[in-house]
């Protein structure tokens, strides 16, 4: 029998104020997010942000995808280049398992359960090209090929940790889904759990490859079902942002205990707290910057300097802002209306509608169905700022 020793402490001990603060924190900001906004236009975020979190959580993999390449990947068009047309299909395969997880159709079960853990791995990875689904042993130069779902039946090192081995997977796993099992812990417990599963994941690394991706929905899944995340907000982003502070703390929450001060387990306790206390932060810095981004009057005077701007260059028609602001406000918007907005007759109201549509600031899935706002990747600078970073990879 595997003895799970080394993985413990699997959670800081209960009560630990600085972390009870982080979690009471992130739950009462995480609580307001949503509110000031119609649902209907929270389905246009959301889609944005799981176009956000995708990059970012393979920008920390070292895959850099540019966001207007993941639109077009989205809308089925791909490069010529096979390296960027591959990293395109990575992107879709991420947005389209996240948007699984936020819809509710996901698998049955806790994300920390193993079958539910393999279910990511295998959604993901079965939509990658088979060029990615090689990788390179370091120590022999062996290609071998990820077997989407499947645990590991190699031995691996990770920097200089060596995760457990194959025959040991199961018996740290099943550890893994006793500890973070949420209806026996408290509320406060269940929030850190996040944190603390995120890095004990990454510690067993169940998988040749795409441990990273996986953790990191995983956490996404778990937020998700605790009320606490949403399709507005992901960790992806604080953690590319802060990604030389994340991979330190999490290379030295794998470390044992330091001396007889630091726990009780074979892992060092004040190095999953500093991680844990780290990851919340990180968490609570998102909601904020999505809660200041969002927020209402703000965003609604960027559409508007945005429009004038764009109808002063007679790349817009007049009487846009009016119809992109109801959309906003009513979340989704009757065509019929479109004359009563802008003042226009009938047939010109149609033809501002048909723009806006043209250029993406609209959506809408049939030509009689209501219209809704959205976000291209032309505006994403100028209607929400910094987003993504303002770089050439951005372009």
């Amino acid at each position: 029998m595997t003895d799970t020793y080394s993985i413990e402490p699997c959670l800081p001990p209960e009560g630990d104020p600085e972390l009870g603060n982080l979690a009471f924190e992130l739950v009462e900001r995480a609580a307001g997010l949503s509110a000031p906004l119609p649902a209907a236009l929270q389905l246009s975020l959301g889609e944005l942000v799981r176009s956000m979190n995708c990059y970012y959580s393979n920008f920390i993999e070292g895959h850099e995808t540019r966001p207007r390449d993941i639109d077009r990947a989205m809308q089925g068009t791909y490069s010529d280049n096979p390296k960027q047309r591959g990293l395109q299909y990575e992107a879709r395969a991420h947005i389209e398992l996240q948007r699984l997880i936020d819809a509710g159709q996901d698998h049955a079960g806790w994300p920390c359960e193993s079958e539910y853990i393999r279910w990511v791995h295998e959604r993901f990875c079965s939509q990658l090209p088979e060029e990615m689904l090689w990788v390179d042993n370091p120590d022999s130069g062996e290609r071998i090929r990820v077997v989407p779902g499947q645990f590991r039946t190699r031995i691996v090192r990770v920097g200089s940790h060596v995760p457990p081995g194959p025959n040991d997977l199961a018996a740290f796993m099943g550890r893994f889904e006793e500890a973070y099992r949420p209806n026996a812990l408290s509320r406060q417990q269940q929030i850190v759990s996040v944190a603390a599963a995120h890095h004990r994941l990454l510690w067993i690394h169940p998988f040749l490859d795409g441990n990273g991706r996986v953790a990191r929905l995983i956490a996404h899944a778990m937020l998700l079902k605790l009320r606490v995340g949403s399709s507005l907000w992901s960790v992806a982003r604080g953690l590319a942002r802060r990604s030389d502070r994340y991979r330190d703390l999490l290379a030295a929450a794998d470390a044992p205990r330091l001396n007889a001060l630091d726990g009780r387990g074979a892992r060092s306790l004040a190095a999953l707290k500093s991680f844990c206390t780290f990851f919340l932060d990180t968490c609570i810095d998102q909601v904020n910057f999505m809660s200041d981004l969002l927020q209402p009057s703000e965003l609604l005077r960027r559409i508007q300097l945005y429009v004038d701007d764009e109808v002063a260059a007679r790349r817009l028609p007049r009487g846009s802002y009016a119809i992109l602001r109801e959309a906003f406000r009513e979340g989704a918007l009757a065509r019929g209306r479109a004359p009563e907005l802008t003042g226009y007759e009938e047939r010109r109201a149609r033809q501002i509608v048909a723009e806006l549509l043209d250029k993406g600031l609209l959506r809408s899935e049939n030509h009689r169905a209501p219209l809704r706002l959205a976000f291209p990747t032309e505006i994403h600078e100028r209607w929400l700022p910094n987003l993504f970073p303002a770089d050439p990879i951005s372009s």
